[in-house]
């Protein structure tokens, strides 16, 4: 019962990954219907998908302190509250700039969730289980993305199928004439279940021991765990707790200065290995090897599956195999497949089932190793009296290398062509193999107490 109760938080939270994904890949199938009602340049289509980026920096930047200070919880629902203010505002937006400020609400509201919906997980999940549960945000990061693909898919062929409500009316406009309001749309639905669940779940004990609130954190673990181990978490908890001095200045002195390094370096890393330039522009790469716009998003849907389906593999195995890895052999996956791809578009092979192949492998080895791992490490290395804040500053890191992705792949594809870019994607992807060879501790199985000790007792 306990064990299923754990269970059914982490899910809970993980929705924000939903959120999350759905937000990030239910814009890939606006882009050419936005690019071509408004009459935007490269530069212009650039920022309509990076804007929401900005928005999501803004909400990393103070998601830290304000859950540090408020609470987990509160700060999650708030994250929920911007998702659904965005997906109404977008869908009936009249003009680009109106547009875009709803994006960048959206934005605001995936940066809130991307970094507490792991930390809240990681807060109430079990040592032995913490990497699973937690890669459940992953998870569910990538079902949303395959939820969105669908959505845009299913929408497209309605707006191509039927006239609904004759000629005129705004839902003939919304879901025929201008679909991609519709899409953008879409998210309200999964917002408001967010919304209601999120009443349901308790604060973070670690929060509340941190705050002095120690007889509520008990009573909240002892949900999770007996009475014998929940007091030895709130003495671990209370004696780190003692040692951690300095406010965020701790995040960069001793061991853990290191700590930050590794989750500032890492976060912007994964950005940079070019998924996004897939999430985001992949019906327009497509379209460049010679897919229809329908065939394309199609194909976006079967990127989807796969990333769903290799996430299951880090949940499996994370807590068996270790962060380390499932990261490095990842890593090397994926730069083998950006040099095939590369080479593909520069070779001017004609074969857009050779070159889907090579996409699904690159997503393949991201969905295992990159896309889980990060977000594991970013929830637990972290001493507890600045998690949320220290987390807040390498998780932008995550965004800013999205931001540089989402603006710069329009650009990079019109001036260093598909080949070029995916190259570039590789050569960025390097460093990580280093990190995870020589740089990066296992963290398996350990729990928060224990990892803040080993940063405790480094130089």
């Amino acid at each position: 019962m306990k064990e299923r109760y754990v269970n059914g938080l982490a899910v809970i939270a993980a929705l924000g990954g939903f959120l999350f994904g759905y937000d990030t890949a239910v814009i890939s199938g606006t882009i050419g219907f936005v690019t071509n009602q408004f009459s935007l340049d490269t530069v212009f289509e650039g920022w309509y998908v990076s804007s929401a980026l900005l928005g999501t920096i803004l909400g990393v930047s103070v998601a830290g302190v304000m859950s540090d200070r408020f609470g987990r919880k509160e700060i999650l629902i708030l994250s929920g509250i911007f998702f659904g203010l965005s997906a109404i505002g977008c869908m009936v937006s009249e003009s680009f700039t109106q547009l875009v400020v709803y994006r960048l609400l959206g934005g605001i509201g995936v940066g809130v969730a991307s970094m507490l919906s792991p930390l809240y997980i990681s807060e109430i999940a079990p040592a032995h289980k913490r990497g699973r549960l937690v890669a459940l945000y992953q998870f569910a990061i990538t079902v949303g993305i395959l939820f969105a693909y669908f959505a845009n898919a299913f929408l497209l062929n309605v707006s191509q199928s039927y006239s609904l409500g004759g000629n005129s009316g705004w839902i003939n406009k919304i879901i025929v004439q201008e679909v991609w309001r519709a899409m953008l749309g879409s998210e309200t639905i999964p917002a408001l279940i967010f919304l209601i669940l999120l009443l349901m779940i308790p604060k973070s004990p670690r929060w509340l021991t941190m705050k002095g609130q120690t007889d509520r954190a008990k009573a909240i673990l002892l949900k999770f765990v007996n009475e014998e181990e929940a007091d030895r978490e709130i003495r671990d908890i209370e004696t780190n707790l003692a040692q951690e001095k300095g406010g965020l200045k701790l995040a960069f002195s001793g061991g853990f200065k290191l700590a930050m390094i590794i989750g500032i370096s890492l976060a912007f890393l994964t950005q940079v290995s070019g998924i996004n330039a897939i999430i985001y522009y992949g019906p327009r790469i497509l379209e460049e090897a010679g897919l229809q716009i329908g065939e394309a998003l199609g194909g976006q849907v079967i990127i989807g599956i796969v990333n769903v389906l290799f996430t299951i593999v880090a949940l499996w195995k994370i807590d068996q195999l270790g962060r380390r890895p499932l990261l490095l052999f990842g890593v090397i996956g994926i730069i083998f497949s950006l040099v095939i791809i590369g080479s593909l578009f520069f070779f001017e092979v004609n074969n857009t089932y050779l070159l889907m192949v090579f996409i699904l492998t690159f997503i393949a080895c991201f969905a295992f190793s990159y896309g889980p791992v990060i977000w594991v490490l970013l929830s637990e290395i972290y001493p507890l009296r600045i998690r949320g804040t220290a987390m807040s500053v390498a998780t932008m890191s995550v965004w800013l290398g999205t931001a540089f992705v989402g603006q710069m792949t329009p650009w990079f594809l019109e001036n260093l062509r598909p080949y070029g870019t995916f190259w570039f994607f590789a050569l960025c992807t390097l460093p990580a193999i280093y990190i995870a060879l020589k740089v990066m501790p296992e963290t398996k199985g350990k729990t928060l107490e224990e990892i803040e000790n080993y940063w405790l007792s480094k130089k």
